[in-house]
């Protein structure tokens, strides 16, 4: 088991469907951390770098060793850095491997990495799918995914954001949700969570939006 990385670096983990731009917005999260004067590490998505290597997604039984490594990475740079950005962790192996196997065996302990996590952003349906060869299943996948994401992460009691909007709001939503949740903790056991009246998501940007709450 990984070491706990809120006592090393706060690791901010984003999750999300196929082509909701969990990959952009962590670049352009580390960038503007650094920008501030953070020692910020970016780890990218093991799962595609995966399926680019091998020219093919992975197999039923190959699952449970991607969701290792990607854990591995994260917890090795939270071990040097004090933010770590992860584009994706366990959890979306777990899921996916839910969704496409039927295999619900990686989800206990990719839940119980998540929560040791700093933040959750989870990328709403909001952005156009974009086609990326083998990479990507196809729209019909991305409310599925979304629905087996905030079922078990509600589950677990994990707070999480949902990050929505496009461009700079995207960011701007983003970034609003990761200073909350680097801010001290307060005293007690209680940690960050935001949440929506209207949906009962945790920090939900579009009905915020609606409100006036957010800029």
């Amino acid at each position: 088991m990984p070491p706990n990385a809120d006592a090393q670096g706060a690791v901010i983990a984003l999750l999300g469907a196929e082509s909701t731009g969990k990959t952009t917005l962590a670049h352009q999260l580390a960038d503007s951390l650094r920008a501030r004067g953070e020692r910020v590490a970016r780890v990218d998505e093991h799962l595609r770098e995966f399926c680019l290597r091998h020219g093919r997604t992975p197999r039923r039984d190959e699952q449970a060793a991607l969701a290792r490594e990607q854990s591995r990475r994260i917890a090795e740079a939270a071990r040097t850095h004090e933010v770590v950005v992860a584009d994706t962790g366990a959890l979306m192996i777990a899921v996916y491997s839910q969704l496409l196997f039927d295999d619900d065996s990686l989800l206990a302990e990719a839940l119980a990495e998540q929560s040791r996590y700093r933040a959750t952003l989870l990328t709403a349906l909001d952005l156009p799918w974009a086609a990326d060869g083998f990479i990507r299943d196809g729209a019909h996948a991305r409310a599925p995914v979304d629905a087996l994401l905030r079922d078990a992460l509600l589950r677990a009691g994990i707070a999480f954001a949902v990050v929505a909007g496009g461009g700079e709001q995207r960011l701007a939503n983003a970034q609003r949700a990761v200073d909350a949740a680097l801010r001290p903790a307060p005293r007690g056991p209680t940690r960050w969570r935001a949440a929506c009246a209207e949906c009962g998501d945790p920090d939900c940007e579009r009905h915020l939006l609606a409100r006036g709450e957010l800029s």
